[in-house]
């Protein structure tokens, strides 16, 4: 069996409790996915141009070894 391990830990009514890093992920995804959600349903962004910058982040983030020796 593999050790969980831990982000970060909370107090909550008094008692701690170990979060671990999946449950933190999980958590961030739910919270993001709501947000846009708000977002978009209140017309504040387009879908379209949300899917469009995470294309652009995604380009900027995760570049290929390739991309990165011609920058250097």
């Amino acid at each position: 069996m593999t050790d969980k391990k831990f982000a970060l830990k909370m107090v909550i009514d008094g008692k701690e409790r170990d979060i671990t890093f999946e449950e933190l992920a999980l958590s961030n995804n739910l919270a993001q996915e709501a947000l846009v959600g708000l977002l978009i349903d209140k017309k504040i962004i387009k879908a379209e141009d949300f899917l469009n910058k995470m294309q652009e982040v995604n380009k900027q983030r995760y570049r290929s070894v390739e991309d990165l020796n011609k920058e250097n």
